[in-house]
């Protein structure tokens, strides 16, 4: 438990470094302009950091960092090495003004130290596939590239519609750009509610199963297992069409009533049993230290002798279940009130918060009211009152305290879900949860408390690289990256793909400073950021093995 705690303060100090370290993505643009001043700036930052939290709830990042070593991989050695390497990598590069990815310095690390950890407990070389998932590590390598190109891409979009001296034309594309954006996220939403709908049957765990050799000879059962959750997920599709018209209530009560859940309830409770007598947590402790044996031994039959009464729950009753399986002694009294709350379980409450944390309402809904209200400034500045250079670039000031405080919500929600996956992997390997679903709230509340700390905080060595070095910004030209820069990883996110904002934003300042022209941007400065970008993967995967082969000597 000690070392578990030891790993989540180190998780939360990365959280801070991250937020001091990419405090100037969010504010270099705003102070080069000087709308705010610097303090300002990272209180109008930091604030927007953790209005985040509020926003998010899909954590889609999240599950995409804790799942990018495979289960079997994760320790709490592999996972304190990780952090050590990303730490040590993340301020090496503050110190020298780099404004390098915290995200992939994240990933680098977990996968190093996992690697490593593979590798010494196979006894040699082993096939990368079996201890990474690859495919989100290929994505992740991708969007280094990506991300810097959509935000660039936007940010011209963005420049060149804004610099449109016809008020109406401007006007008019901005507003076929919400409704670009409208649709682009309903899009979003829906496919995210059917991924969550089918990872709430359980589609991807019996998938996952049915790879694992150690389980070969339970193959049958879990095919069949797997069978019916996608039969009872291809029910609930049509259901889930009319999220947004209906609302999850309704949806949920319409999917309880038309598709079989005994399954996926049965599954369920089977969990919290598993939780509630600790199962996970003293099969790890039995496999250091061979005293823990016979608890392990006695949770598991304490497990199975419970798991026929789960069966139940559909004929007689959550509570009449709950009561049976107390009566049967196996829980202490005066634990009967934890142990009965915690294996009651309300599914059509559970469909209708998988539904929900899809919604991306507030950040459709957030865009859109920030391009109607540029038009609206634009309109207001150019035909009520009479136009002048003035009055132009104030109005472009006042805007780019909306656009900084989107781009800043946007970089919160992407990098506080980061930390929030590994310290959720911290947890599954000690057995205090079974996935990163059962996370408990205070773990997305303290990652956002610690990079909205680290944001206030400040990262002066950054500011001046990416506000002057790159290209001179001017407010129109601030208002357009920002934008740029939160739109892509609003989009991102969406997507579930752990991108860099040290990138994003990156890639949104080229933007403008390439439309005006082409010599407007350092690219000797660019070049040198391309390479840091690069090298952060492997350096902090090797930073993170010499760590691993360290730690492994003093915690097993």
């Amino acid at each position: 438990m000690e070392f578990l705690i030891i790993i989540i303060a180190l998780a939360l100090i990365f959280d801070y470094i991250n937020g001091f370290h990419d405090a100037a993505n969010s504010i270099a643009t705003i102070v080069s302009t000087k709308v705010l001043t610097p303090f300002q700036a990272v209180l109008w930052a930091a604030f927007f950091n953790f209005v985040a939290f509020l926003i998010f709830k899909d954590h889609a990042v999240a599950n995409t960092i804790g799942k990018t070593v495979n289960e079997g991989f994760i320790t709490l050695p592999v996972i304190f090495a990780g952090l050590i390497a990303a730490i040590i990598w993340n301020l090496l590069t503050w110190w020298y003004g780099i404004p390098s990815s915290s995200s992939h310095t994240l990933i680098g690390g977990f996968a190093g130290a996992a690697i490593t950890h593979a590798f010494m407990k196979n006894g040699g070389f082993m096939p990368l596939q079996d201890i990474v998932d690859s495919s989100k590590i290929l994505k992740t390598i991708a969007f280094i590239f990506l991300a810097p190109l959509i935000g660039m891409a936007i940010s011209m979009f963005y420049t060149l519609v804004m610099m449109q001296r016809n008020t109406w034309i401007k006007s008019g594309v901005l507003l076929l750009t919400c409704v670009g954006i409208w649709f682009t996220f309903i899009h979003f939403q829906e496919k995210k509610i059917d991924e969550n709908i089918a990872k709430f049957f359980r589609i991807d765990k019996y998938q996952k199963d049915l790879k694992d050799p150690s389980k070969k000879d339970e193959y049958p059962k879990i095919e069949e297992k797997l069978a019916k959750a996608k039969i009872n997920a291809e029910k609930s599709y049509p259901f889930i069409k009319h999220y947004e018209s209906k609302g999850s209530k309704v949806v949920a009560d319409e999917i309880a009533e038309n598709v079989d859940l005994k399954a996926v309830t049965t599954s369920r409770i089977e969990d919290k049993l598993k939780l509630f007598f600790e199962l996970k947590k003293l099969e790890n402790l039995a496999k250091k230290d061979a005293k823990f044996e016979r608890a392990a031994k006695q949770a598991k039959i304490n497990v199975d002798s419970l798991k026929p009464i789960a069966k139940l729950h559909a004929e007689i009753g959550m509570d009449s279940m709950a009561e049976k399986m107390y009566a049967l002694g196996l829980v202490q009294p005066n634990m009967h009130d934890d142990f009965v709350n915690i294996v009651k379980i309300d599914i059509k409450k559970d469909i209708g918060k998988e539904m929900d944390k899809s919604n991306n309402r507030i950040i459709r809904f957030g865009l859109i009211a920030m391009l109607l209200i540029i038009i609206a400034s634009f309109i207001y500045t150019e035909k009520i009152k009479e136009p002048s250079a003035q009055r132009t670039a104030n109005n472009f000031k006042r805007m780019q305290l909306l656009s900084s405080a989107a781009f800043s919500i946007g970089h919160g929600g992407n990098d506080a879900q980061k930390v929030m996956g590994i310290i959720a992997a911290a947890l599954i390997a000690n057995g205090n949860i079974v996935d990163i679903k059962a996370m408990p709230d205070w773990v997305p509340l303290s990652c956002y408390l610690a990079i909205s700390l680290g944001t206030l905080s400040g990262g002066w060595k950054i500011v001046k690289t990416m506000g002057t070095k790159i290209t001179k910004v001017t407010p129109l030209e601030g208002v357009c990256a920002e934008t740029a820069g939160a739109t892509t990883l609003f989009l991102t996110e969406q997507m579930g793909i752990p991108v860099s904002t040290t990138h994003t934003i990156t890639g949104a300042i080229i933007g403008v400073g390439a439309t005006k022209r082409l010599s407007a941007v350092r690219w000797g400065v660019t070049v040198n950021l391309l390479w840091a970008w690069i090298l952060t993967i492997p350096v902090s995967a090797t930073l993170a093995a010499i760590t691993y082969y360290i730690v492994q000597f003093f915690v097993k």
